[in-house]
């Protein structure tokens, strides 16, 4: 790093288990109106879709929980290592933010940013999504019977085993 460079620092950290509803989870602004014309489309074959005010991260799971790791920094942080993939979003916030589970409820809702008012880059990275999908489909084989205690025993090894990383900061 050159002399005298700015290095970001992260503002916050928040570690959570999600539940996908549908395959998704959205991080949106509590004052937005999720059901609005222009809304970002179901993230199909992608990790992101994103509109103003609202973003869908796209998973592999409806029937297992994932973990997701929520940073607000105060500049563009430095690229993470080690994930498989990668998406980009801008969006405008009040200063707040919710993340939406859909049926499954609210995760955070109305978490306060430091960074107030105005737009925000997200970047969203995500580990082990097609690793967990294998292992679930392994798991039917194995165990014919989703039912029994040793198929819950199992399938509870692979909560929080798909990761998503999500990085926001406010673009000045």
């Amino acid at each position: 790093m050159p002399e005298g460079g700015y290095v970001s620092r992260r503002l916050l950290q928040l570690v959570m288990p999600i539940f996908p509803d549908h395959r998704m989870f959205r991080i949106h602004d509590p004052e937005a109106d999720l059901d609005a014309p222009g809304g970002p489309l179901p993230p199909i074959g992608v990790l992101v879709s994103a509109s103003r005010e609202q973003l869908f991260v796209g998973s592999l799971q409806e029937d297992i929980d994932v973990r997701l790791v929520l940073e607000e920094w105060d500049g563009q942080p430095m690229l993470p290592d080690a994930w498989d993939e990668e998406g980009k979003a801008r969006l405008y916030l009040r200063g707040q933010l919710s993340v939406d589970m859909g049926s499954a409820g609210t995760a955070v809702s109305r978490l306060r940013l430091s960074g107030g008012v105005g737009d925000y880059e997200v970047r969203v990275y995500a580990r082990h999504r097609e690793t967990v999908v294998q292992l679930y489909d392994d798991l039917f084989s194995q165990l014919k019977d989703p039912l029994s205690d040793e198929f819950q025993r199992e399938k509870r090894k692979l909560e929080g085993v798909e990761r998503y990383l999500v990085q926001l900061w406010r673009d000045s």
